[in-house]
This record gives structure tokens, C-alpha cells and sequence, in this order.
């Protein structure tokens, strides 16, 4: 019986345990557990994520994902999930066991100089809490490591620690929410706050708002605006922690979704204002936003920049009003606040990049003025009130003045402009002030300024800016790159290794923007500031645009495969600057914008044959070009027009292509040179000319054919090297009067006058004695003179200019070059150092503006001459091209040269007389 009994009471036993078991999962564990409750009211930030996996994939995809694996903190999180892995005998057991559960990630500064992570995460079923509890067991039965429990305030905490260090884990199951940190305090201070059921979670504020219930929304972030201080006093220097404070003195608390939108990630959101006195939003509070209209005045080599955009400056606290009243401010006071009422919309605290963590980064206060002449008047009484000096530097057509008063910017503007020291200088920009600590940071900029290194003529940094809210209160600008050296400086010793550790991840986006958008309403008690978070970097593509050095003039764009072919200007109405298409050694095929941006590209199954030439499409101008096997029309985006590419014959090899003009209804007709004395004439619809069969002349061509259009016939006119011209018509027969002779070898093509008929229409050419010989399409010579002397090593070529309304005569005898006009007066003569052929351009653009360029192929040199036949710059430009492009724009007077150096694309801004 007492057996019986036994076994009785053990089935009772267990059968009390398993109703306990039961209860508990269904009447505690199962009641909803708010996990925004169980983090710590310290918190500094929190992220909440839902869809791991897609996270992972999303980081993978935009790139960052390589970044945070270099990073330490990560490498151990990747070694723990390793370990985790293989004591569970499965592979991603942690990415699986995360899932789909809302995980949430605090971090808390826990010491002055120290900070840690708390993580919280759901355990969903009994299997997890099982692998939870083998994976516990699996560590405990390890040497290395040491698992114990302990009772904390009626909570059973678990700490796993490596042998030997102390290192480890400590983490607390409530509920079925596994919370855990490598800060045992930390899991300790969330069983204290169970303790107090009553207060109000962190995310109280937005209790009904869940961005990750959005389909694209990869996280969610919590900010607590009121510990950004103390957190950021964990890297930078105490010294800088008032300025910190009056920042983070807008808000006191924000949640936002982040996005990660290919080479960017995005966080939007909203701000609820501190309420407390004397914050910045509430000296702030009723000025409605402004936009950003500063560009053309920061440099590209702005660091860091806080732009307040307010409409009345004077509800900034002005430092003087709060310092002691003494003899200065008795004698300025009511002039200082004139000025201060003369601005307006935006003002500015730009810091610049600095060359080295030792140096001290020069800033700068900027503010717009809407009447600038009453401001300089105000600032002239202001200097000789102050005996100042009215003497100025000047750089380029702007004057630097000394201020006159100690931090004056703090006494015009308020706090956020300190910093200035006993001498501050001023420099008027158009409708803009700026204030510098001396006159070397204001040459600085004003240099940038005169040499349009600022940020509207950058094209990434436009893009940039387009992507920010175009109306802010607030906005601070972030150059990551440019900022190096700053934060370096800033930071707090302990906190360099890090950073410095860190590089590739810090400089991934190096253009950041957190911006603060103001509510219409603000009497409104529930109103938000829209917050916006942006990090970027300039879309990837198969270049990189930037400047050619410190003092060039110019753009500059680095392709990521080494070009190979002659730069081709494309003239595009309404642009200062041209359009360019250039190809690289990939057969990429690229269109350049006037700003400066690869638009759109294009691979092509071989090198471009012939220059590019223009036709119409779709009823705006394409470009025609031809590769060795195929004819190619493009549009305007870089698209094919219909029926293209043309394909060639397998046994043609295209060596060049001439477009005629179209007639009438007729499809313009497209004449291809087949190599050697080849001759192939189709239209653009792919249909080859009635009667008109393959031309194989006798000889080869000196030059590309000429396709001409005369009185509504067709003249296609060949000029073959041993000096014989022939003209066919459309089907393919002589004209009368030809072939005919010009007595001499030729080595160039024939400059055309175009006539009604065809004994008007006259064409010139020079032969290899040296004569210009002009003739008609009647097979008439109509004049025949020598332009120079000639020998048996001397090359001549005819040279047009680029709009072929004239051209000049070149004259090659091994390494002399002579440039002649029509009649024979020589323009310049150079001698080189090599012999071989080097490729002349003529470029006429009226007025006396003529500019010969020589290309030495060997040393890849590019000599260019103005008329007199001066080398301009007085020495050659590098270029790896056969030809260069050159445009002249006339308002500005400015020559724009374009050439090809590797893979990088340059333009040069040149002036001449």
C-alpha cells in the first residue's frame, strides 16, 4: 500500500507542476507584455526591428553590410552567433530563432566615458524556450565558459561569463521576453522598473504609432533627445558639451522609421518640442520655416554646418545682453541691434575641413541680409564708432573688413556663434554676410567663392540638397569625409582608436542631414516637429565627379575604366556649357551633361568608328555613330531609334560614316566606307539606294567621302590618295567630267562651298606638292595656287574648323609643323620631338577667336595656340585623346577646353586675347 502511495503522490506531483506550468503559460506569460515598458527610462536611443532576414538583405544590397562586418563590435556579434550555432549543431540558428519578432535595442551610458547596449527579444513557443534552455546547457557543459543564477528582487537572472576574463552575458527571461546585456546593470535596473508598473514606458508619447507596421520600413528608431547629451559626452570634449545641450534643446523625444533606399538610409519621422524654459524650441517657437538658399556662398569644403532658418533673428538670445553692461556695449548697444534686425531667413555656423586633427577647423558665421547696402552702411557706423581701421583686403571683387567688436557674432546672433575671439573679421557676398576669427579663414572662402567651388556648382551635392526637406527650422549638414579631421580633434582620447577603427563605415555616407520641419500649428498642444534623417553617398555610377586641384578651374570626372576615345561636344541650346560623349575602353559609351553628370550609358559592341554625327529622331536631335560592325542612331536618353542598330555584312569592317541630309520625304542616306576602297549606301530604314551597288575603287580613300546634296541630287564625292576624285550620283555613275586628277597624291579630305548647281558648287583641297586646287562639280578646275614650298618629306592636310566655314593648310616635315591661312601666310610653325603624324584642329568661332590645337600622340601632349599663335598657358595640356573639344561661350568670354587623360574626363576654363 505504501508503494501505491508513493507512485500516487508523485502522479499528483507532477500533475500539480503541470497545471501550475499550464496556468502560467496561459494566465501570466500569456497576458501581453508591452516590451516598450521594460526599457530603462535612461535609454538614449532605441531601435526596434521586426524582419530580420529582410533587414539583413537590404543592408547586403545597399553595401553596408560589408562595412559592419568591419567594424569590432559587430565581429564579435558575427563570433557569438558563430558559437551559438555550433553548440546548437545548426547553422543560422540566430537569424532563424530572431525571425519575425519585434526586437528592441536601448543604449545606455553607464559610466562617464562608457555606454552599453540592452537587448530585448520575444521567446514565441515552447520549442524556443527549449533550444533557449539546451543552448544554456550546451555553454554550461563548456570549459570555457561558467553559467550561474542568482535571485535579484524576486527575479531569477542568469550570467554567462569566459572563464578567466569575466566577460559574458547576464540575461533575465520575464514573461517569455528574454532580456540580456554584457551589463549586468543593466538587466538589473529592468527588474527594478518592474517595480513600478505605474510610469509611463519610454515610447509612451507614441504609443499609437508602429512604422514597422509599413512595408518598407526596415527599423524603427526612438530618440531621447534629453540623454543625447550625456551619451555624446562619452566621445567628445567636455568643453563642447553647452553647445550639445542647446542643439538636443529642441526636442525631447522622437520616433522614426528608417529606410534603406539604395545609397541612402532614411529615417522620417516626428519630435515632440521640450517644454522646458529657455530651450531652443522655445526661444525658437513661432518662426516659420525657411529653405536653404545659401549654396552658392558654402564651399565644397564645408565640414559641418547648423543653419537655422528663421524669419526674425532678433528672438535669438544675444550674448552680450546677458554679459555685464560695459563701456562698449553702452556705445553700440542700440547699433548692434539695428543690425541684428537687418537679418533675415537663414543664418549659419559653417565649419570647414582642416588637414589634420592638430589644426584648429576654421569656421564661419553666415547671414542673410535683405537689403546688403543698408547692412555694409550699418557696419561702416559700426567701425567708426569702434575706431576701426576702414582698411580692407581684397580677394577677387570682394573686401574682408576687421569687425571692430569682440565676438561679434555672438553679440549679433546669439549663442551659437562663439568662438570668435577679440578680432573678428567681415566679408559681403551679395545678399550675404559672413563673419571669420581672421582674415586667412574668410581668404579661404572667399577663394571658393570666386572659384565656384561651392556647393550649388557640385552636382552631387545638388542632388544631395534635392533630397532634403526644402523647408527646415533646423537642419545640420554633415560632410563625413570633410569632417575627418574635426572629429578627430573633437573627440575624447580614448574615443580615437575607435574611430579610426571604424573608418570605412564612418565614410560610407558622406553626406548626412538631420533636419527639424516645424508644425504649421504650434499653439497646438499635440504638435510635431517633422524630422528628417539622411545618409548618403552620390549615386553609384561610372563616374565621380570632382575638381582638377586646389586652383584649377574647371570640372573634373573620373570614370571607372580608362577612356578611349576623343571627347565629342554636344551644343545644347540655352546651356553655357556643352554636353559630351566619350567612350571607354569597355565600349561604354557615355553622355556627360553640362553639369557635370554621366546621364545615361550605353554599351556598343566596338570602338566608335568616325566622329558622332547628328540627325533626327523622334523629332529632336539623335546621334549617329558607327562601330565596325554595326550603324547606331541614339535619342537624346541614349535610346535606339527604331530599327536600329543597323547591322553590316559579316565581311565589312566599317572604317567611316557620312549622313546626308534628308530630301524631301526621303530618309537621310547613310554612306559607310568599308575599308580600303569600299563604298556601302543604304538610308536609315535599312534599304540600300535603287541601283546603287558596293563601290570598290582602285585605290584607298584619303579621306572619309563626301555626301552631298546639291540642287536635289545626290553627289557623293571620293578623293582617293594617289589624287584622283570621283563623284557618283545615287545609282552609282560618274557625273561628267570625273575622275579627275589633281596632280599629286592627297592626304586629306576637300573643304566644300556649297552651290544651287553643280558648277557653283566648289570644293578645295591641297595636294602633296603643296597647291590648292578648287574645282567644281562640273569636273572644272576653277584655280590652282601654292600655298608653301614642299619636299619629299612634307605632308599636307587641309583642316577645317568645327563649323567648316573655313579652314587653314598643314604643312608636316618630321617633327615641324606649319599652320598656313588660305593664301599662304604662315599662322606658326613648331618644331616637336617626335616625326610621327600628329592629329591638327582648326576652331574658327568669329571675331578673331581662332585656336589651332596640335595632339603629340607619344609624349600624349595636346599644344594648343590662339591667333596670334601663342601657346596658351605656355605649356601643353595632357591628353591621352587624339583630338580635343573646344567651346567658346561668348557672355563670359570663356574658352572651355575638354580632353581625356586616362579615365578622367577635364574641362579646362581658359581665357584669351
Amino acid at each position: 500500500m505504501s508503494q501505491k502511495l508513493l507512485v500516487f503522490l508523485v502522479g499528483l506531483l507532477l500533475v500539480s507542476a503541470l497545471g501550475s506550468y499550464l496556468y502560467y503559460r496561459r494566465s501570466v506569460a500569456s497576458t501581453p507584455v508591452d516590451p516598450w515598458a521594460l526599457v530603462p527610462d535612461d535609454a538614449a536611443l532605441v531601435i526596434a526591428t521586426r524582419d530580420h532576414p529582410t533587414l539583413v538583405r537590404h543592408l547586403k544590397e545597399t553595401q553596408i553590410w560589408d562595412n559592419l562586418t568591419g567594424v569590432r563590435y559587430f565581429q564579435q556579434i558575427e563570433e557569438n552567433s558563430a558559437l551559438i550555432d555550433s553548440v546548437a549543431g545548426s547553422p543560422s540558428v540566430v537569424m532563424g530563432f530572431l525571425g519575425t519578432k519585434l526586437v528592441l535595442t536601448s543604449l545606455h551610458v553607464t559610466g562617464p566615458t562608457t555606454f552599453d547596449l540592452l537587448f530585448q527579444v520575444p521567446i514565441g513557443t515552447v520549442r524556443e524556450y527549449r533550444q533557449l534552455r539546451g543552448l544554456i546547457n550546451g555553454l554550461g557543459q563548456d570549459a570555457r565558459y561558467r553559467v550561474t543564477t542568482r535571485e535579484y528582487r524576486g527575479q531569477q537572472i542568469t550570467d554567462l561569463r569566459l572563464r578567466g576574463t569575466g566577460h559574458g552575458i547576464t540575461f533575465l527571461n520575464y514573461r517569455n521576453q528574454l532580456i540580456m546585456s554584457t551589463n549586468a546593470g543593466l538587466v538589473e535596473t529592468v527588474v527594478r522598473r518592474l517595480e513600478q508598473p505605474e510610469l509611463p514606458s519610454i515610447a509612451a508619447d507614441f504609443k499609437n504609432t508602429d512604422y514597422l507596421q509599413h512595408k518598407d520600413v526596415d527599423a524603427m528608431l526612438l530618440l531621447n533627445y534629453r540623454q543625447f547629451p550625456r551619451f555624446l559626452g562619452v566621445f567628445f570634449r567636455p568643453e563642447l558639451r553647452p553647445s550639445l545641450e542647446s542643439i538636443t534643446g529642441l526636442g525631447h523625444n522622437g520616433l522614426l522609421g528608417m529606410k534603406l533606399v539604395g545609397n541612402k538610409i532614411l529615417f522620417n519621422g516626428f519630435t515632440n518640442p521640450e517644454t522646458t524654459r529657455d530651450a531652443l524650441h522655445q526661444r525658437l517657437r513661432g518662426q516659420s520655416a525657411q529653405r536653404l538658399r545659401m549654396a552658392d556662398v558654402l564651399p565644397l569644403r564645408t565640414a559641418l554646418l547648423l543653419h537655422l532658418g528663421l524669419q526674425d533673428m532678433t528672438r535669438l538670445p544675444v550674448a552680450r545682453r546677458s554679459a555685464p553692461v560695459d563701456t562698449l556695449a553702452d556705445r553700440t548697444g542700440s547699433l548692434l541691434d539695428s543690425l541684428t534686425a537687418s537679418f533675415s531667413r537663414e543664418a549659419a555656423l559653417c565649419y570647414l575641413g582642416s588637414s589634420s586633427p592638430r589644426q584648429i577647423p576654421a569656421k564661419l558665421a553666415l547671414v542673410y541680409c535683405p537689403d546688403p547696402l543698408r547692412t555694409a552702411t550699418l557696419l561702416g557706423q559700426l567701425r567708426r564708432l569702434t575706431g576701426t581701421s576702414p582698411s580692407f583686403e581684397r580677394v577677387g571683387p570682394y573686401r574682408i573688413y576687421q569687425g571692430g567688436v569682440p565676438e561679434l557674432p555672438s553679440r549679433l546672433l546669439g549663442g551659437f556663434f562663439t568662438g570668435f575671439d577679440e578680432a573678428p573679421v567681415i566679408a559681403q557676398v551679395g545678399d550675404y554676410l559672413a563673419f571669420g576669427k581672421d582674415v586667412a579663414t574668410l581668404r579661404t572662402w572667399l577663394d571658393d567663392v570666386v572659384g565656384k567651388a561651392t556647393w550649388s556648382s557640385s552636382p552631387a551635392q545638388v542632388a544631395f540638397l534635392q533630397e532634403t526637406q526644402p523647408l527646415a527650422r533646423v537642419s545640420l549638414i554633415m560632410d563625413t569625409r570633410n569632417s575627418w579631421n574635426v572629429l578627430l580633434r573633437a573627440l575624447v582620447e580614448e574615443r580615437r582608436a575607435g574611430l579610426l577603427r571604424n573608418e570605412a563605415l564612418f565614410k560610407r555616407f558622406p553626406q548626412l542631414a538631420l533636419q527639424f520641419v516645424p508644425p504649421t500649428n504650434e499653439a497646438d498642444e499635440d504638435a510635431q516637429y517633422y524630422t528628417q534623417l539622411l545618409l548618403r553617398h552620390p549615386a553609384v555610377g561610372p563616374a565621380v565627379a570632382g575638381l582638377q586641384g586646389a586652383n584649377a578651374t574647371g570640372g573634373l570626372l573620373t570614370f571607372k575604366t580608362p577612356l578611349s576615345s576623343s571627347p565629342t561636344l554636344v551644343i545644347i541650346k540655352g546651356a553655357r556649357i556643352p554636353g559630351v560623349l566619350v567612350q571607354d575602353r569597355a565600349q561604354v559609351l557615355h553622355y556627360i551633361t553640362p553639369d557635370n553628370v554621366v546621364a545615361w550609358s550605353d554599351t556598343l559592341p566596338g570602338p566608335v568608328v568616325g566622329p558622332v554625327s547628328r540627325l533626327p529622331v523622334g523629332g529632336n536631335s539623335g546621334y549617329l555613330l558607327a562601330t565596325p560592325t554595326q550603324l547606331h542612331l541614339l535619342d537624346m536618353q541614349g535610346r535606339l531609334a527604331p530599327n536600329f542598330p543597323l547591322n553590316l555584312p559579316d565581311t565589312v569592317r566599317a572604317s567611316s560614316l557620312t549622313a546626308g541630309p534628308a530630301i524631301g520625304k526621303t530618309p537621310p542616306g547613310l554612306l559607310v566606307g568599308g575599308g580600303g576602297g569600299n563604298l556601302f549606301l543604304f538610308n536609315t530604314n535599312g534599304r540600300v539606294f535603287p541601283g546603287w551597288q558596293p563601290k570598290r575603287l582602285d585605290f584607298n580613300l584619303a579621306a572619309p567621302p563626301h555626301y552631298l546634296v546639291v540642287g536635289g541630287r545626290t553627289v557623293i564625292v571620293a578623293l582617293l590618295e594617289n589624287g584622283y576624285v570621283y563623284a557618283y550620283n545615287q545609282q552609282g555613275n560618274l557625273y561628267p567630267g570625273f575622275p579627275l586628277s589633281v596632280g599629286s597624291r592627297l592626304n586629306t579630305g576637300a573643304f566644300v562651298e556649297a552651290g544651287t548647281t553643280l558648277g557653283r558648287t566648289r570644293l578645295t583641297v591641297v595636294n602633296q606638292h603643296g597647291e590648292r586646287i578648287t574645282f567644281n562639280l562640273s569636273g572644272d578646275v576653277v584655280s590652282r595656287s601654292r600655298v608653301a614650298t614642299w619636299s619629299r618629306s612634307s605632308v599636307f592636310r587641309l583642316v577645317p574648323d568645327q563649323a567648316r566655314r573655313g579652314y587653314v593648310v598643314a604643312r608636316e616635315e618630321g617633327g615641324r609643323v606649319s599652320i598656313f591661312d588660305p593664301s599662304g601666310r604662315q599662322l606658326l610653325t613648331q618644331n616637336f620631338l617626335t616625326s610621327g603624324r600628329k592629329p591638327i584642329q582648326y576652331f574658327d568661332f568669329g571675331a578673331g577667336r581662332r585656336v589651332v590645337v596640335i595632339t603629340e600622340p607619344a609624349p600624349q601632349r595636346a599644344y594648343v595656340y590662339d591667333a596670334q599663335g601663342r601657346l596658351v598657358g605656355g605649356q601643353p595640356f595632357v591628353s591621352t585623346a587624339p583630338e580635343v573639344g573646344l567651346h567658346y561661350e561668348a557672355v563670359t568670354g570663356t574658352y572651355y577646353l575638354f580632353r581625356t587623360v586616362e579615365a578622367e574626363l577635364r574641362r579646362t576654363d581658359l581665357k584669351m586675347n
